[in-house]
C-alpha cells in the first residue's frame, strides 16, 4: 500500500538501504539505454590489456634482423674469426689455411679486409699454424694459436711476441679487459687462460666445451656448447641463456644486456636478458658462421664462413 507517494520500507531492510538499491539499479539501466562507459575498474582492466598487447606488438615488430650488405670474393683461406679495428678501418681474418684446424704446419696467416669488402690481402701477415679467435689492445692483435698467444703489431704488419701457454691443448677465443689483460679459451683444456705482462695462469676451468670469450666492465662472458654463462668479480657463474647451438663460438656485445652470438655450424642469435632469437640459420646449406667480429658504432656483423673462405657482413637492424 502507498502512503504518501512513496514506497513502504522493505521487511528487514531500511528506507534508506531500499532507496540506494533503486538508484543503484536505476543508474544501470540509464548507462544501458545511453551507451555510457563502463565503470571505471572495467575500464583500467581494459586499457592494461591494451597497453600489454601494445607492448608486445610494438617488442614483436622492433625484434632484431641481420640484412647481407656484401661478401668478399672466396680468396680467403678457411677464415675462423674476423676483428674489426677501429682505427685502421679494416677487417683482419684469422685463416687457418693448412690440411687440419688444430695441425702446426705454418700455412695459417692473418688476412687484412677493407670495409667495402675487398680483399686487400689474403695472407698480410704469414707465419703461424692455425689461429683462431683475436683480439686488439692498443695497436697491438692478439691471436691465439693452438698452444701459444701471437702478438701482431698493426702498424708494421708484423709478429713482434709469442706467448706459450703451458698445459694448454686448443686455444680459441681471445679478450682484452679494460686494464690490458689477455684472455683465452682452450677449447681442449676446458679452461680460460688469463694473461698478465706475458705470463699465463688459469683463470676459469669447469666447462663443457668453452669457446667465445668477452671481457666487459667488470663482468666475463662465456660460451659453453650452447649456454651463454656470465661471472662477475667473485667469479660467481650465472647462467644468462641456454638452448643454442652447441658450436656457440663468437660473442659481441651490442647494448646493455644486448649480445650478438655466432655459433660454428651456422646459426647467429641475438640475445637479450635471458631470451634469445635465432637471426640466421645457414645449417642447411652447410655454410658455417664462425667467430664474428663488430662494428658497434655502425652496426656491422662481419661473419667468418669458414670451409667457403669468404667474409659476409651484415647490417643489425
Amino acid at each position: 500500500m502507498l502512503r504518501g507517494g512513496k514506497l513502504p520500507p522493505r521487511r528487514g531492510k531500511s528506507a534508506k538501504g531500499w532507496q540506494r538499491k533503486g538508484r543503484t539499479h536505476r543508474w544501470t539501466c540509464a548507462r544501458k539505454r545511453l551507451k555510457l562507459p563502463v565503470p571505471m575498474k572495467h575500464s583500467l582492466v581494459l586499457i592494461a590489456l591494451a597497453g600489454a598487447l601494445s607492448l608486445s606488438s610494438a617488442s614483436h615488430a622492433q625484434s632484431a634482423k641481420l640484412v647481407k650488405q656484401w661478401e668478399t670474393t672466396p680468396t680467403l683461406k678457411t677464415p675462423e674469426s674476423v676483428r674489426f679495428d677501429p682505427v685502421a678501418r679494416v677487417l683482419y681474418v684469422a685463416n687457418i689455411d693448412g690440411k687440419e684446424p688444430w695441425t702446426k704446419d705454418g700455412a695459417g696467416s692473418i688476412g687484412k679486409v677493407g670495409l667495402d669488402g675487398k680483399v686487400i690481402a689474403a695472407e698480410w701477415v704469414k707465419g703461424l699454424e692455425a689461429p683462431k679467435g683475436m683480439a686488439l689492445h692498443q695497436g697491438r692483435l692478439y691471436v691465439a694459436d693452438i698452444d701459444r698467444m701471437v702478438v701482431i703489431d698493426t702498424a708494421k704488419g708484423a709478429i713482434v711476441q709469442t706467448i706459450a701457454v703451458p698445459g694448454s691443448q686448443r686455444l680459441n677465443d681471445v679478450t682484452v679487459d679494460q686494464a690490458g689483460v689477455v684472455y683465452v679459451s682452450d677449447m681442449g683444456g676446458l679452461k680460460i687462460y688469463a694473461i698478465k705482462n706475458g705470463q699465463p695462469s688459469v683463470f676459469l676451468e669447469g666447462f663443457k666445451r668453452p669457446n667465445g670469450v668477452l671481457a666487459h666492465g667488470d663482468d666475463f662472458y662465456v660460451l659453453d656448447a650452447g649456454a651463454l654463462l656470465k661471472f662477475g668479480k667473485d667469479k660467481q657463474r650465472t647462467t644468462v641463456v641456454d638452448g643454442m647451438d652447441a658450436s656457440t663460438d663468437g660473442i659481441e656485445h651490442i647494448q646493455g644486456n644486448e649480445f650478438i652470438v655466432s655459433c660454428w655450424a651456422g646459426a647467429v642469435y641475438h640475445v637479450k636478458g635471458g631470451e634469445k632469437t635465432l637471426l640466421l640459420d645457414t645449417r642447411e646449406g652447410k655454410v658455417n658462421s664462425a667467430d664474428i667480429g663488430y662494428d658497434a658504432k655502425n652496426r656491422v656483423v662481419y661473419v667468418p664462413t669458414f670451409f667457403v673462405n669468404t667474409v659476409v657482413a651484415y647490417q643489425l637492424k
